[in-house]
């Protein structure tokens, strides 16, 4: 079953968004709204893949809106068409200014509308899907660095807002370099795609995000665990890498590949930093290294002490 996009269609007359809906209902999902302020609050909440924004709205109207929706990381890629009836360039230009792509002058002409909203949707799928490979490790088909900067970023700003917990874990390979000497590179690329996918069955909440950190060092993002929940993941990868019995004959500490971990665990409070996450797991897996190799070390910290 092909998974339709979503439209959010803005307007204050309900006449308007009957028409729309109309058009558009065959081929996508239908959200709509009726002030500045309700689309606001429900773009964010369904993250549509288009907006279809009047620009005339009780409260504030959709310049404002679509200057809020720009200024917001989590709303800026999604596109924005005014539907108006002003037919005034300079209107025009000021939503293009504000970044809205396209305008549809109103009374609609369905053929218009439809061939505009498919163009922009077919657009925003396309880019997408390059934003997906920029942030997907080639080797693993884990998330990248980048995507787990991006996505610490993300969290920790909302997570805040309630002041919740966010955990981070940090893996390495326990003596990777002696793995690719004595087993060459090509076992050592296999190695680290099966340790990646015994990540993945470790990792089971939709919400967290285990990425590739670079070489042989993994990490794991956590929302709303707190360090009883981490400390558990971090077991259950423990016991998923060790099941892999991946020869390592060079090993200090067995025949078998391990790997070594350092959690840290904090309430996210505003001013904190995502990378105060990865300095303080980073220290702890540096501590389980130190102590001998494939045990866990964790810390819980808080913003003074960060």
């Amino acid at each position: 079953m092909t998974h339709k996009s979503t439209i959010l269609i803005v307007d204050d007359e309900i006449s308007n968004i009957e028409i729309m809906n109309a058009i558009l209902e065959d081929d996508y999902e239908i959200c709509f709204a009726t002030s500045g302020e309700q689309a606001l609050e429900i773009a964010r909440t369904i993250f549509p893949d288009l907006i279809l924004l009047d620009i005339l709205l009780p409260g504030i109207d959709g310049f404002e809106v679509c200057r809020q929706l720009k200024t917001d990381e989590l709303m800026a890629d999604v596109p924005v068409i005014f539907t108006t009836g002003l037919g005034d360039t300079e209107d025009e230009v000021r939503g293009l200014m504000l970044g809205a792509i396209d305008y549809v002058t109103k009374p609609i002409q369905p053929i218009i509308l439809k061939a505009r909203v498919g163009n922009h949707v077919e657009l925003k799928r396309l880019r997408d899907q390059l934003a997906e490979i920029a942030v997907t490790d080639a080797l693993t088909g884990l998330s990248n660095r980048r995507r787990l900067e991006q996505t610490l970023k993300t969290e920790t700003s909302r997570l805040s807002r309630n002041e919740e917990y966010l955990s981070v874990i940090m893996v390495d390979i326990d003596f990777f370099k002696q793995f690719n000497d004595t087993y060459g590179h090509p076992a050592g690329d296999r190695c680290i795609t099966m340790v990646a996918s015994a990540m993945n069955r470790a990792v089971k909440r939709t919400s967290d995000l285990p990425a590739r950190y670079g070489g042989e060092e993994f990490a794991c993002v956590l929302p709303g665990a707190d360090a009883d929940m981490a400390y558990s993941v971090a077991r259950e990868i423990q016991q998923q890498v060790r099941a892999l019995n991946i020869p390592h004959q060079k090993s200090d500490i067995g025949p078998y590949v391990t790997v070594s971990m350092g959690i840290a665990t904090a309430r996210c409070l505003q001013g904190m930093t995502a990378d105060m996450w990865t300095h303080h797991a980073d220290s702890q897996l540096y501590i389980s290294k130190s102590n001998g190799r494939d045990r866990i070390t964790q810390t819980t910290f808080e913003a003074d002490h960060a």
